[in-house]
């Protein structure tokens, strides 16, 4: 628990801060809210390549922090934690955007499953499963879900491309959306998301249901699942792909 003392303490660094920018105020507040880079970092790069480098994420993450120092308006009512979070997720995303961090073999790779996929659904016409397409190019089903997994954040990026039908030019990921202002063809389109998305997730096998549960809705880590499972991390993570395989078709429609 914080003491009070350490409540007033932080209370007079934020007001060194915004009051004379002070350096050694600055520097405490980036040194006490760093956990946050590192936590932004640790969600990103789950679904990326292993060629990107989890330091220069870090890197990124760290001129959003301080975007968000440096920009932070404490009058509003907004917590700094939630601030930072979208400044530092932000500038991670954009510099992912800026550098071709997708191995040309992996987007290879991608087109190819991804034409099997549109073949194998045309002949069948219904959603086919990640062994099926294995099959079909002679692979191992594991490396479709690798694969799968890995390009999965390229759908992810795309959302939050530039906003070009706004005069803004503050990107989307650096902005706070407003829920409410949702257009009703955006209103139908969410609504029919969530619904496919739903239906998807019920067929999931219960160990699928958990794994994407525990990640995306309580924010655990493969290990922390793999501890609450007794499973090894590979094993969740083998369990989350072949999840993303399922939930990728879906979100490909829309993204």
């Amino acid at each position: 628990m914080t003491s009070s003392s350490s409540v007033v303490e932080e209370q007079e660094t934020w007001k060194k801060w915004h009051e004379d920018r002070d350096s050694e105020a600055g520097d405490i507040l980036l040194r006490a809210y760093m956990p946050l880079v590192q936590y932004h970092v640790q969600r990103i790069s789950v679904g990326l390549p292993k060629n990107v480098n989890r330091d220069e994420l870090k890197s990124l993450g760290m001129l959003g922090l301080f975007d968000a120092l440096e920009k932070f308006e404490p009058e509003r009512d907004l917590k700094f934690d939630t601030y930072a979070s979208f400044r530092i997720r932000g500038a991670i995303l954009d510099g992912l955007r800026k550098e071709d961090w997708l191995p040309r073999s992996l987007r290879e790779k991608t087109k190819r499953i991804e034409t099997a996929i549109e073949k194998l659904e045309q002949q069948n016409l219904r959603t086919v499963s990640s062994f099926e397409v294995a099959e079909e190019l002679g692979i191992e089903e594991d490396e479709v879900n690798s694969v799968i997994s890995e390009s999965f954040f390229a759908n992810v990026l795309s959302i939050d491309e530039d906003n070009r039908d706004s005069e803004s030019k503050e990107k989307i990921g650096y902005t706070i959306e407003d829920k409410k202002g949702l257009s009703p063809e955006s209103e139908i389109v969410q609504s029919e998301l969530h619904k496919e998305l739903a239906e998807v997730i019920t067929e999931l096998n219960e160990k699928e249901q958990l794994v994407v549960s525990l990640f995306y809705f309580e924010e655990l880590t493969f290990t922390e699942i793999g501890q609450v499972l007794g499973l090894s991390t590979s094993r969740i993570s083998q369990i989350h792909s072949k999840a993303l395989f399922r939930l990728r078709q879906v979100l490909k429609r829309y993204l």
